[in-house]
């Protein structure tokens, strides 16, 4: 009967744990995708690219959310509980308060794993995949960047600038800065008419009737065309390609660290996605540290959780107990992400961060065991 009811209580968990964090995850999945439209209003991109980055972005924001997610379904569900007297039923059954305790930590711990498996390893990847969308894009959609009447910059090194579209979808008066990759070096191009024009992948400028103006050195030559092409396919987004520290892959970030502990940062593989050495190692630890040990924040939030076990709804005290706690675990939550801040900026953050869910875990169960001794 007991197997029964803490397989139960785990599933009943689950339930509500997946539906707060698919909701909640979800919801900021709503609100970061429609920032990131930038990258078809803005720069260029198709609604493939977009497609791929925002779900790819999924994992990152699971990961986020998992800890206060998994706080919010453990305290409800103890909470709903007690209310409906069905923790009255494990009792009469003859578990222990610390058996049911023992199991939520345990519970705890592997949730534990699953987001060091989660931050480690599929969130990184799945951004890194997303970025890659970014780098390999060839700005299939650069019609919705083109605006006339406006300067439009969204690529590297090329300024655009259309006076008015016709009716056949024709530009007219339409001016072209392109830099040409040099400083020393840019050319004009102005132009009566234009049209943009797709062949074999690659995206071009079809030109009619203008002036080619080449700058080099100080030097200008000009020339005049009935009609030119001015291939789009040479140029990048603006849009950041390289990926950001939480986007790489946990080796590098290890072989990072290693050669840093050793004073061999010179001979780290040149990395193209990542600088290692004195002014980013800092970044480096952090996120090490977010990765594999602040998921171990997760048994100490549900170890707090569970001492709500220990008293009654038919208690006086007990609306003060359920209101304390929940303020607890909160703290506990915005203290573990403010503490990994510093926890790269010296020795004493390093071990605030690395001792303080230990050694409240501990300090806690010992009195919990203490008190329950007589019921074990």
């Amino acid at each position: 009967m007991k197997k029964l009811l803490f397989q139960k209580f785990i599933k009943d968990n689950f339930k509500i744990f997946s539906a707060i964090i698919l909701s909640i995850g979800s919801i900021v999945w709503i609100l970061q995708s429609v920032s990131f439209l930038d990258f078809v209003t803005e720069d260029g991109h198709s609604f493939k690219v977009y497609f791929y980055y925002t779900a790819l972005n999924f994992p990152k924001i699971i990961h986020r959310i998992l800890p206060f997610a998994f706080f919010i379904s453990l305290f409800y569900q103890i909470v709903h509980y007690e209310k409906n007297n069905q923790l009255l039923v494990f009792w009469i059954h003859g578990v222990k308060k610390i058996q049911l305790i023992n199991l939520i930590i345990v519970y705890a711990i592997l949730l534990a794993f699953f987001q060091i498996i989660l931050g480690g390893y599929i969130s990184p990847k799945g951004q890194d995949g997303a970025r890659s969308f970014i780098r390999s894009s060839n700005l299939d959609f650069f019609p919705s960047i083109v605006r006339p009447g406006k300067f439009v910059d969204a690529v590297e090194g090329l300024t655009i600038f259309i006076e008015k579209e016709n009716e056949n979808g024709m530009y007219e008066n339409i001016f072209l800065k392109d830099d040409l990759g040099s400083e020393n070096k840019s050319q004009l191009i102005f132009a009566n008419r234009a049209e943009l024009l797709n062949f074999q992948e690659k995206r071009y400028f079809k030109l009619y009737d203008g002036r080619l103006v080449k700058i080099h050195n100080k030097k200008i030559d000009t020339f005049e065309f009935e009609t030119i092409d001015f291939d789009l396919s040479k140029f990048a987004t603006k849009t950041t390609v390289f990926p950001k520290i939480q986007e790489v892959n946990t080796k590098i970030l290890m072989k990072c660290l290693i050669y840093n502990y050793k004073n061999e940062l010179q001979k780290f593989t040149a990395i193209k996605f990542l600088r290692c050495n004195k002014t980013q190692i800092n970044n480096v630890q952090q996120e090490i540290l977010k990765r594999f040990y602040l998921p171990f924040y997760i048994p100490l939030i549900a170890l707090i959780a569970s001492l709500l076990i220990l008293r009654s709804k038919e208690n006086k005290e007990y609306n003060f107990t359920k209101f304390l706690l929940f303020a607890v675990i909160f703290f506990v939550i915005v203290t573990s992400e403010l503490s990994l801040r510093y926890s790269s900026q010296g020795i004493v953050g390093l071990i605030f961060f690395t001792l303080l869910p230990i050694l409240t875990f501990v300090s806690i169960y010992l009195i919990l065991i203490k008190n329950l001794k007589h019921k074990i």
